[in-house]
C-alpha cells in the first residue's frame, strides 16, 4: 500500500527563532523531519511540508500559547487538527537524550499514544484579550509595591530634616505630599539627593495607579461585556475571574468536566487517610494562580455572605478546621463557576467563528 495514502502523525518542537518538525506513520516509525524558521515563511514551509502527506490525523505542538502560538494559528486556519502538547516524556529523555528533533518525535508519539488530547489555547479570543491585560496590570502592581517600599527604606535611611517632615504621614498622603515637592533640579548633598529620589519615586507611584486603574477599567469593561453571569457570582471581581478564564483557556473543549476544572484550579479533594483515620486535604496541585482566585471569592463569602457564615459555623461545629471548611468551600464555587465558564468560552468561539 503506498504510504500517502495511510494516516501520519506530525510534532512540532517549538523555540523563538526555529521550530522543529517531525512526521510519524501510523505505528510510530519516524518518517521525515524538518527544521523550520519561526517566521511566515517558514509557517508556509510547514504547511508545504504537511502537504506531502494528505491524511495527516492530528499535529502535536509544544507551547501553544506562547513559542507555538504563531504555528498553531497557522495549521487551525488550514484546517488541520492540533492538539497541545505539555513537555517530552520524560523517561524517554532521561533514556534517549534531548535533542530539538527528538523532542518533535516525541510530541507526535504522544499523539498518537493519546498522552496529549487536550485543544491547544487559540490566542485570538476574549481569554488571551484579558491576558494580556491582566499580565500588564500583575507587572505594574508588583512594581508599585517595590516603589513605595523603596520610598519607605529611603526614608528610613534618609536625613533627619526629610524624615521629619513626612513622618506619621499615610501612603496616600505621603506620595501626594512627595510627588509635589520641589526639590533643587541640580541635588548635591545627601539631603538634596535624597528629596530629588523620593518626589521621582512618589510620580512612578503614581503613573503606575494610573496604568493599574485603567488596565483595570478595561477588564472590568471586557467582562462585563462578555461574561456578565461570572460577574454576578458574589465575591467575584474583574481580577479573580480573568484569571479563571485565563486558566480555564479559550477553548470550552479543553475543560472535560467539572471535576477536571476543580482539578485544574487545585479545588479536588486528595485523599489523606491512614489507618482509623478517613480524611481529605486540600490540593496543593493545578494552577495556583486560579486557586488564589477561589480562594479570595471564599474569603470574601465568609466574610460578608450569611449563607456562607452558617455554612462555616456547622463545619466548624462539627469538628472541621478552618483550613478543611476553604477546601470544600473552594470545591463547590468550583462547580458554581464551571457551568458558567463554559457558557462564556461557547459564547466567545462562536463569536469568532461568526
Amino acid at each position: 500500500m503506498d504510504q500517502h495514502s495511510t494516516p501520519v502523525y506530525a510534532g512540532i518542537d517549538t523555540h523563538a527563532d526555529t521550530h522543529h518538525l517531525a512526521v510519524i506513520d501510523a505505528h510510530g516509525r519516524p518518517l521525515e523531519d524538518h527544521q523550520i524558521p519561526a517566521t511566515g515563511p517558514g509557517y508556509r514551509r510547514a504547511l508545504t511540508l504537511l502537504g506531502r502527506w494528505p491524511d495527516v490525523a492530528a499535529v502535536g505542538v509544544e507551547c501553544t500559547g506562547s513559542y507555538g502560538a504563531a504555528i498553531t494559528r497557522t495549521l487551525l486556519s488550514a484546517g488541520y487538527r492540533v492538539v497541545e502538547v505539555n513537555r517530552p516524556n520524560r523517561f524517554d529523555r532521561r533514556a534517549r537524550g534531548k535533542t530539538d528533533t527528538f523532542d518533535a518525535y516525541s510530541a507526535a508519539e504522544a499523539v498518537i499514544a493519546g498522552r496529549a488530547s487536550a485543544a491547544p489555547k487559540g490566542a485570538d479570543g476574549l481569554v488571551e484579550a484579558l491576558r494580556v491585560l491582566r499580565t500588564t496590570r500583575s507587572s505594574a502592581l508588583r512594581e508599585r509595591t517595590a516603589t513605595i517600599n523603596q520610598i519607605k527604606a529611603l526614608l528610613v535611611a534618609g536625613p533627619e530634616r526629610v524624615r521629619a517632615k513626612y513622618r506619621g504621614l499615610s501612603n496616600l498622603k505621603l506620595i501626594a505630599a512627595l510627588a509635589a515637592s520641589r526639590p533643587p533640579a541640580a541635588p548635591v548633598t545627601a539631603q538634596e539627593a535624597t528629596a530629588y529620589a523620593l518626589r521621582t519615586l512618589a510620580r512612578r507611584h503614581q503613573l503606575l495607579t494610573d496604568q493599574i486603574q485603567d488596565l483595570t477599567t478595561h477588564l472590568r469593561r471586557l467582562l462585563e461585556a462578555h461574561a456578565p453571569a461570572l460577574m454576578d457570582v458574589y465575591g467575584a471581581g474583574p481580577d479573580t475571574v480573568a484569571q479563571l478564564l485565563i486558566t480555564a483557556g479559550d477553548h470550552p473543549e479543553r475543560l472535560r468536566s467539572e471535576a477536571h476544572f476543580a482539578a485544574l484550579t487545585g479545588a479536588s479533594p486528595l485523599p489523606a487517610s491512614s489507618g482509623k483515620t478517613n480524611r481529605h486535604r486540600l490540593n496543593r496541585g493545578g494552577d495556583r494562580q486560579a486557586n488564589s482566585a477561589l480562594y479570595h471569592i471564599v474569603i470574601v463569602r465568609m466574610r460578608y455572605d450569611q449563607t456562607t457564615k452558617d455554612y462555616v459555623a456547622r463545619r466548624t461545629a462539627e469538628g472541621r478546621t478552618k483550613a478543611e471548611i476553604i477546601r470544600c468551600l473552594k470545591r463547590y464555587l468550583a462547580r458554581q463557576l464551571y457551568p458558567l465558564i463554559r457558557q462564556t468560552l461557547r459564547a466567545d468561539q462562536l463569536a469568532l467563528t461568526a
